[in-house]
């Protein structure tokens, strides 16, 4: 055993990816962080995205529609976060590592560096949005000075990330739920315009808008429940416990965009113009710091993928800093294209992903783990697990191969192309150069979208239909891997 795991608070997450990972996490641990990371100021400053803004960022859906859109596209994010998160419980394994058994090891760097940059922009985002709004609360000191306390916040929380966890359940979300109680109340006061006008034209792309956002969750969700007692908790926290405080908040976020009549830069000022508004505000702002840590977090755990030995710690401070710096640099620019790039990408990995876990290939290691505890692996069923229970810290899981020398599988890679190809097809998104290329791939193969066409839901569909029958054909697509096969678990070839 390595010093770093004797001096490693047995209830806390490993600093390295050769040590086991503690089940500590309980149901309502896992409901609370993931209901808390649902209420977002970017609920309220991205409100508009749901409403499938046109090329002049003018709203295509009326109110109504855009929370209909909402709802349906969080609704169905939620499910898919839960099927991001059950394989971690099952497995041990964090996100990127998980992808192991899905592309190979070496092919799984691929996903990863894009998860790497994803979430840097994110935590950079974060920040961002953190120092604007406590600017709108007090502009007393420097925008910079905000943004350095805020990623100093972040930094410390990533140190202690299950530590962090249990303490947003104790006494973060309490708070969280009373602020928005008082700001429903407050702003259901207010005089509001007609939310019915405007069309339900382009209902889907909202809908993806809003899916995006919890999509965005997908390759990170394992790094947390890994730590989960049970991946039937696992999957329950994640697509109640998210989805429920993302409707909540991105409900109230329309509401204040209806009352500053569109203008998503005042989307801050119904908030802040009740009585005590200010007060229970700056409960949103402390509470954003949620947001960043876990993205920072995440980008330490990515990349303990690429270099396994790599102290988590020491990550998470060099990217605690990295992002500071950003966010002192950037500003937020287009975050509605932002949202469709990490749909494309993500949503067909998860279809990839969920078709090849449950149904094929991982499906023959976790239903024979289900019924062999001994070698570290709880089923969908299980529901008690030791508080000082660990997960392996072995690669191999029956044939979901998450060592090292996980054999490449360009099959799953070729239905994960396949599944974006389909997203871009309906949505290219607005960045006009890429956009304007995905609208000539139309025009060659005579495809026209239809207003029923969600991107988000045939993407995934199609790249899980292709994981499925790409799995039958050999050992790149699905097959047994290269290897032993018999649901031993070897030493972790890190």
């Amino acid at each position: 055993m390595t010093s770093a795991v004797k001096e490693r608070p047995r209830h806390e997450a490993p600093y390295t990816l050769d040590e086991p990972a503690p089940k500590v996490l309980s149901f309502w641990d896992q409901g609370a962080f993931w209901a808390n990371l649902g209420v977002s100021l970017f609920a309220f400053s991205g409100a508009y995205t749901v409403l499938a803004p046109d090329a002049d960022g003018k709203p295509t859906l009326s109110i109504v529609a855009g929370i209909v859109a909402m709802i349906v596209g969080t609704a169905i994010g939620g499910l898919m976060l839960g099927l991001a998160a059950a394989p971690g419980a099952i497995t041990g394994k964090p996100a990127m590592v998980l992808l192991r058994g899905l592309f190979g090891a070496r092919l799984s760097y691929v996903p990863t560096a894009l998860n790497i940059a994803q979430l840097i922009g994110w935590g950079t985002f974060e920040l961002i949005v953190i120092a604007d709004a406590a600017r709108s609360l007090w502009d007393g000191v420097p925008r910079w000075t905000y943004v350095i306390a805020a990623g100093v916040l972040t930094t410390v929380l990533t140190i202690w990330p299950l530590g962090s966890v249990r303490m947003l359940r104790r006494y973060v979300t309490a708070a969280v739920m009373v602020a928005l109680v008082y700001f429903y109340v407050q702003l259901l006061r207010e005089p509001l315009p007609d939310l019915n006008e405007g069309s339900w034209g382009g209902f889907w792309i909202g809908a993806d808008a809003a899916l995006a956002v919890s999509i965005s969750w997908v390759p990170v969700a394992a790094d947390y429940t890994r730590h989960a007692r049970s991946a039937r908790g696992a999957f329950g926290a994640a697509a109640v416990g998210y989805s429920a405080t993302q409707i909540i908040a991105y409900i109230l976020g329309l509401l204040a965009l209806a009352l500053v009549a569109g203008d998503s830069t005042k989307i801050f000022d119904p908030f802040l113009g009740v009585t005590l508004g200010v007060l229970f505000f700056a409960v949103f702002v402390l509470r954003e710091a949620d947001q960043s840590f876990a993205n920072v977090y995440s980008t330490a755990v990515s990349i303990q993928n690429l270099v396994p030995r790599a102290d988590r710690r020491v990550l998470s401070i060099a990217l605690g800093t990295l992002i500071t710096g950003l966010a002192l640099l950037l500003d937020i620019g287009d975050y509605a294209s932002f949202l469709s790039l990490i749909g494309s990408v993500f949503v067909p990995m998860l279809g990839v992903l969920a078709a090849d876990f449950f149904l094929g290939r991982g499906r023959r290691s976790w239903a024979t783990s289900s019924s062999s505890p001994g070698e570290g692996s709880s089923s969908l069923g299980d529901q008690s697990q030791e508080l000082e229970g660990t997960s392996p810290v072995g690669g191999r899981l029956g044939e979901w191969d998450t060592s090292g020398s996980a054999p490449s599988r360009w099959g799953m890679i070729v239905a994960w192309a396949v599944g974006f190809g389909t997203y871009q097809l309906i949505n290219p998104g607005t960045v006009s150069w890429w956009a304007s290329f995905w609208h000539d791939v139309q025009e060659a193969i005579g495809f026209s979208t239809q207003s029923w066409m969600s991107a988000s839901l045939f993407s995934f569909l199609i790249a899980g239909l292709a994981a499925l029958l790409i799995g039958r054909i050999g050992p790149g697509g699905g097959g047994r891997a290269a290897g032993r096969t018999d649901g031993k678990i070897d030493s972790p070839a890190v």
